[in-house]
């Protein structure tokens, strides 16, 4: 398993900036080409040697004005981000196909062209190919590619890292100043921002302290929050400092948007009245974005540490980790004010979902993905839907209080091996299979939802009481 570093420069020049400020600039344009030609129905099935191979044979190269083993792996990146693209567009495609067709061989057949990427050729994976892939378009500028043999580094006599890259021309390598004495390795991608070059590069996880750290032993039910990252099946908060993060930069966020629509409207104004030297004066001091993202990506940064705390915490105990899974969305949600759907707006599900698969595997615990459907809403005392107020949910028959995120990891922990609720059981008929063994269980009957894993023991259910008082 791979995972990123980044280094930064440090104190650099502004005449180096500048020339791998052109450079990047220059391979931006290599991107937009390689998007405008095979970002559609004509890259289906393209790979990056072939249009290597096709712009040496048509003379492109020679319009690029970058040497050859920067635009060569500008191209492998960016036909990397149309084939992401694709990807990402063939599971919508295969659930419409799944609702195309009922008949295995017809599905089978459909799967298999699209995985070969010969979907251009039929009609009907065609026209479901235009419909969920949308055609993209190049938006960076600002980002180099070095080979891994492109590049070296030596350190000076004060112990300063240097990494030297290949610039515009040919045996002329840009020197880059870095804040690290740990020397990148493998590909490197260079950022440029904020007259700061950003040096992105992958080491192998095995290699991390925080890998060799054992995972723990029990099967653990998580189950993610707004006001902590996650909750465990015992009651245990984890990373409680998510909430008062989003709440903060969320109301951070607007106040400082009130303000700035505000300046605009003054600015447009001005200019309307023929003020063009004001206008200018406000959108050049007061409407930048630098300061913005310079925030933006400190607050991402600490969001990050929390979460990654959070579940190395779980894992500490865990060698099963049962979590929701945190890709699926329900529509039909009640409106909760402005406010509150701004805040969650803002909430860091893909965070979590990346922190829960990258530290299970890194330190050997086994992450399992259960249907979220209903989690929070049933209480784990008699498995009834309960009654849910803020972060309160209330057994209507047992006359208990719960805490809805340890209802909710409750409820993912028992969903493991559930033989009728699997990961792609639809939300309604999850609630109907719920409503049957709530059923059950008032009158008595025998049915599976008096058995085990379904059904909580009398010793279990005090625990997990007195944990909640």
């Amino acid at each position: 398993m791979k995972v990123t570093r980044i280094a930064y420069s440090h104190r650099l020049n502004a005449g180096k900036y500048a020339a791998l400020s052109e450079q990047a600039a220059r391979l931006g344009r290599v991107r937009s080409e390689v998007w405008q030609r095979y970002g559609s129905v004509a890259g289906a099935g393209v790979k990056d040697r072939q249009v290597r191979d096709a712009w040496l044979a048509d003379g492109t190269h020679r319009q690029l004005n970058v040497l050859a083993n920067a635009w060569k792996e500008t191209v492998r990146d960016a036909m990397a981000d149309i084939a992401a693209n694709a990807a990402s567009a063939k599971a919508d495609v295969k659930r419409a196909v799944r609702r195309h067709t009922a008949d295995p061989d017809e599905q089978k057949r459909l799967y298999t062209e699209l995985k070969a990427d010969r979907w251009a050729a039929d009609p009907y994976l065609a026209r479901q190919m235009r419909k969920h892939c949308k055609r993209g378009k190049n938006r960076t500028h600002n980002q180099i590619v070095v080979r891994a043999d492109q590049h070296n580094t030596r350190a000076d006599d004060r112990g300063r890292l240097w990494l030297a890259v290949p610039g515009l021309e040919r045996r002329q390598l840009v020197k880059i100043p870095l804040n690290t004495t740990v020397a990148p390795t493998g590909t490197l991608r260079l950022i440029l921002r904020d007259n700061r070059v950003e040096v992105h590069y992958q080491i192998d996880a095995a290699t991390m302290k925080t890998s060799q750290y054992p995972a723990g032993t029990a099967t653990v039910g998580v189950d993610k929050g707004y006001t902590e990252v996650l909750t465990d099946c015992d009651g245990n908060h984890h990373g409680t400092r998510l909430g008062a993060l989003l709440t903060a930069e969320s109301d951070h966020r607007k106040a400082r948007g009130r303000a700035r629509a505000k300046l605009r409207s003054i600015a447009d104004n001005a200019r309307q009245r023929g003020n063009h030297a004001k206008a200018d004066r406000i959108h050049r001091h007061n409407l930048g974005t630098v300061k913005r993202e310079r925030r933006r990506t400190r607050w991402e940064a600490i969001v990050r540490t929390e979460t990654f705390t959070a579940v190395h915490r779980v894992v500490d105990r865990a060698a099963v980790v049962v979590a929701e899974d945190l890709t699926k969305s329900f529509a039909g949600r009640k409106p909760l004010g402005k406010n509150t759907n701004r805040r969650l707006a803002a909430w860091t599900k893909g965070v979590t979902a990346e922190a829960l698969k990258n530290v299970s595997e890194r330190r050997g615990s086994a992450l399992t993905l259960v249907n979220a459907a209903y989690t929070s809403q049933v209480a784990p005392c008699c498995n009834g839907f309960g009654r849910r107020s803020g972060d309160r949910l209330h057994c209507t028959r047992c006359r208990v209080v719960w805490h809805a995120d340890h209802a909710g990891a409750i409820n993912v922990r028992q969903r493991l091996g559930d033989p009728d609720i699997t990961l792609h059981t639809p939300y309604q008929r999850v609630k109907q299979i719920l409503l049957e063994r709530a059923d059950r269980r008032r009158t008595g009957l025998p049915g599976p939802g008096l058995q085990p894993p379904f059904s909580m023991a009398e010793s279990e259910i005090s625990d997990l009481l007195s944990n909640e008082q």
